[in-house]
């Protein structure tokens, strides 16, 4: 026997091969009791539900059926839309009445589109029997299909006399405009940044690089988000390994939802435990362009203003986009400031907790005498001391991250200045570390990248650790076992100190010193193709050049 009901609206048809079925209030918690199998149709699928099964299986989904099509039936496939968008509010079905009797139906999410694009440029040439002025229309008779496209901004068009929609693009979701992202922020380069619309972020790339050569992957993530996932890259300058290792590991990605490409970058990384990032990320274009020179590869994802890039390496972390718009020798010397302050970030508090405590002969009378007058009145060790006043500092600094920004630098500012003046007045904390900590503080505040920033912070505690168990001789174990891991890391195969070690002399010139533009050669070898050339030789700039006259 088969028989055909509706269960909140939704449409089912049962074949019995039993005689007792007990059917609840909703399908999805449908209690059933039988001796035998049964079958149910849903979405003209008929399905074997074995005995012994107390609900209808997961299968029956509508977005599990990946094979439904639609039919010529226009009341059918507007119910089968209603069941899959059930308990949607901002789902619209706009019934067009042609001589009396319904000929189509547009269905659209009102909080995807543009309602009046969906008024002027569809139902109205519907109605005048007009052509439809859409920007990008495509057809598809896959339920399945139809949906993801609906939850991506298009509109679909469905008539009784056909078993194919056509999906009109109408996006309408509002976005922020272009401006200076506030994480890299430059005195010279470009002020535009990317933005939370992934179109938008690939124009952005396309306005730099007007070559058909700069590829754009679409790879869609997220069984519940289906967010856009795009692989950029230059053909004939990123290598083919590497264009396939990424593609490879970012489609093997199996997650409900990507809300930002920081999901991404955990998934593709080489060494997850690694305190430092071996995914570079920005949301300056002019960055994503130079890597893409470079032959790295981008990861732009939908929803999220920060670009993907790799590989990356140690380097990386410690240049700004600003040394390339500068005169090369400012930009050296400020490159090689970093390189101290990376240092100073790491092991400043701990050379001090070492020396103060184990080593006091290293450090020059006056000096010795000085820092044991400040701290006669502590109580604490001076590691106590140091790991106390980082983690205030780590606060303050996360405090001011958090507060709103009109009061959020006041508080940090102020905070450290009361705080510490406070504590040194009280007793509890002596001077010197007070300075310490500061200068250490400024150190990872001149380091360009904050991803890379944050790994260096981290490595303050386990060093300052040693530093008051072991004195210098931790401190020179903590060093060599940073080495050791960065010598040993790699990002999608290329070393994280590359070129440095392994040693390729061609590529040095953009990492120890920041050569002119006229004079860096070739691209770098670890990442660079077959086409390696940047800019041609002989374009050193002079006053006079034979075959043209001077003044």
């Amino acid at each position: 026997m088969v028989f055909s009901f509706f269960s909140n609206e939704q449409p089912f048809s049962l074949m019995l091969l039993t005689s007792r079925i007990i059917l609840g209030k909703n399908w999805e918690n449908t209690t059933i009791k039988l001796e035998g199998a049964f079958q149910v149709k849903r979405f003209r699928k008929w399905i074997r539900v074995e005995p012994g099964n107390a609900s209808i299986p997961e299968e029956l989904h509508a977005e599990n059926e990946e094979n439904a099509e639609l039919t010529l039936d226009l009341n059918q496939n507007e119910m089968t839309f209603r069941d899959i968008f059930e308990n949607c509010s901002d789902i619209n079905f706009r019934k067009i009445c042609l001589d009396g009797q319904e000929k189509q139906l547009v269905i659209y999410l009102a909080t995807l589109v543009n309602e009046e694009l969906i008024d002027d440029h569809i139902l109205r040439p519907i109605l005048d029997n007009a052509i439809i002025s859409a920007g990008s229309t495509k057809q598809s008779s896959n339920v399945n299909e139809i949906v993801r496209q609906l939850l991506d901004g298009h509109a679909a068009i469905l008539t009784g006399t056909d078993n194919k929609a056509v999906l009109v693009k109408a996006n309408g979701v509002k976005q922020r405009s272009l401006e200076e992202p506030s994480s890299e922020p430059v005195i010279r380069g470009p002020r535009d940044g990317f933005i939370e619309n992934i179109s938008t972020n690939i124009g952005l790339l396309r306005a730099r690089l007007k070559t058909p050569r700069l590829k754009m992957e679409a790879v869609t993530i997220g069984s519940l988000s289906q967010t856009q996932v795009v692989l950029s890259y230059i053909t004939g300058v990123a290598t083919e390994t590497l264009i396939d290792e990424v593609r490879e590991r970012v489609k093997r990605i199996r997650i409900d939802a990507i809300l930002d490409s920081g999901y991404i970058e955990e998934f593709i990384e080489d060494l997850p435990y690694s305190p430092f990032p071996q995914v570079h990320s920005s949301e300056r274009p002019d960055v994503v362009t130079a890597e893409l020179l470079e032959g790295k590869i981008a990861i732009l994802v939908d929803n999220s203003p920060f670009v993907l890039m790799v590989p990356m390496t140690f380097w990386t972390g410690l240049q700004a986009s600003e040394d390339y718009y500068v005169r090369w020798p400012i930009a050296t010397f400020v490159r090689w400031i970093r390189f101290l302050f990376i240092f100073i970030a790491i092991f400043a508090p701990s050379l001090y907790v070492a020396v103060t405590t184990f080593h006091q002969e290293m450090i020059p009378t006056n000096l010795v005498l000085s820092i044991a007058s400040s701290r006669e009145a502590v109580p604490f060790p001076a590691m106590f001391e140091a790991l106390s006043m980082e983690i205030v500092f780590e606060a303050l600094r996360e405090a001011g991250i958090r507060l709103p920004k009109q009061i959020g630098q006041a508080i940090s500012i102020v905070g450290a200045l009361v705080i510490g003046q406070a504590a040194v007045q009280a007793g509890i904390i002596s001077a010197p570390v007070v300075i310490i900590v500061s200068i250490t503080g400024i150190a990872t505040f001149a380091i360009p990248r904050y991803n890379f920033a944050s790994g260096i912070r981290l490595l303050r505690f386990p060093i300052l650790f040693l530093a008051g168990t072991l004195g210098l001789y931790g401190i020179v174990l903590g060093f060599l076992c940073i080495v050791l891991h960065v010598a040993s890391l790699r990002s999608f195969g290329v070393p994280y100190l590359a070129p440095l070690g392994p040693i390729t002399v061609t590529s040095l010139k953009d990492i120890l010193i920041r050569v002119p533009i006229w004079a860096r050669g070739p691209r770098p070898l670890a990442t660079g193709n077959s086409d390696s050339v940047r800019e041609q030789a002989g374009q050193k700039p002079s006053p006079f050049r034979e075959g043209r006259e001077g003044n």
